[in-house]
């Protein structure tokens, strides 16, 4: 599947800011489920971007802004071949031990309710443990857009039993690492099969560490593993280390920021374009 990522991110501030920093982790790496074909970060304003990448092995932009800047607008677009290899994620150079992803965090810690909740998975192997705690997400926490913020913990988003994908995706991770699985967060993009092409955010899962395969996806927001359907972007111990757009400005009082996300299939894309004479 050709999939093609236009995503818009723009800066408003109430004066202008003297100076901007932003990292962005917007930018997916060719594994053998996905090759990346073209990918470009363009800007209104003269920035300067530098590439690098950090601890998890994610590539990393830095943007800086070079004057005083009222309004920013970042443009990310791109396109990715993707293949289905059941979840399972192969060609990633890997930077750490998948033990560091036992380690705990603010986002990711379980309370008592979630230490009792991962203690009725039960026992088997890694992967059917792993299934198990995904399916029983999907079904006891509702996607209720709105219902939390990007502050919210997986202590709170389960303790209201409903989230978005970070919600359900930081669950899962803390639930994983209480039965002694290595887990990470993963953020991304899913073309949707409803046809619905235009977005509020990019998408996040996550990945477990199971003996013999490696990293294996699982979606606990839809109940299932990711698909050709899914373009992987970063990872991180929580949505802290894999957020797309993180930063400060200096100066210019109040930001506002506001995203514009469309995810389509090529072939659609060209249907489209034939269609109305392009």
């Amino acid at each position: 599947m050709r999939i093609r990522i236009d995503y818009e991110t723009r800066y408003s501030y109430s004066r202008p800011a003297r100076f901007i920093v932003q990292n962005l982790r917007v930018t997916p790496r060719s594994t053998e489920s996905q090759q990346v074909r073209e990918w470009r970060i363009e800007t209104d304003v003269d920035t300067k971007l530098r590439r690098a990448e950090d601890s998890f092995g994610n590539i990393v932009h830095t943007l800086y802004t070079e004057r005083p800047t009222e309004r920013l607008t970042v443009r990310v677009t791109g396109e990715v071949a993707t293949t289905e290899t059941g979840g399972v994620l192969r060609g990633v150079p890997e930077r750490l031990s998948p033990q560091v992803y036992l380690r705990d965090s603010t986002l990711t810690h379980a309370d008592a309710a979630l230490r009792a909740f991962a203690d009725r998975v039960g026992p088997g192997d890694d992967l059917t443990r792993l299934h198990r705690l995904m399916a029983m997400i999907h079904e006891e926490v509702a996607f209720m857009v709105g219902s939390t913020t990007a502050d919210h913990t997986a202590a709170d988003a389960f303790a209201q039993k409903q989230g978005v994908c970070q919600d359900h995706a930081q669950i899962f991770i803390a639930c994983a690492r209480r039965i002694g699985i290595p887990a990470r967060y993963v953020s991304g993009h899913l073309h949707r099969t409803d046809g619905l092409e235009n977005q509020d955010a990019a998408h996040a899962w996550a990945e477990g560490w199971v003996q013999d395969l490696g990293w294996v996806g699982f979606d606990a927001a839809n109940g299932i593993a990711p698909t050709e359907h899914y373009v992987r972007v970063a990872s991180g111990l929580d949505a802290l280390g894999a957020t797309p757009f993180r930063g400060t400005s200096y100066g210019g009082g109040m930001e506002t920021m506001t995203v514009a996300l469309r995810v389509r299939q090529m072939q659609q894309l060209q249907q489209q374009q034939q269609g109305i004479g392009w």
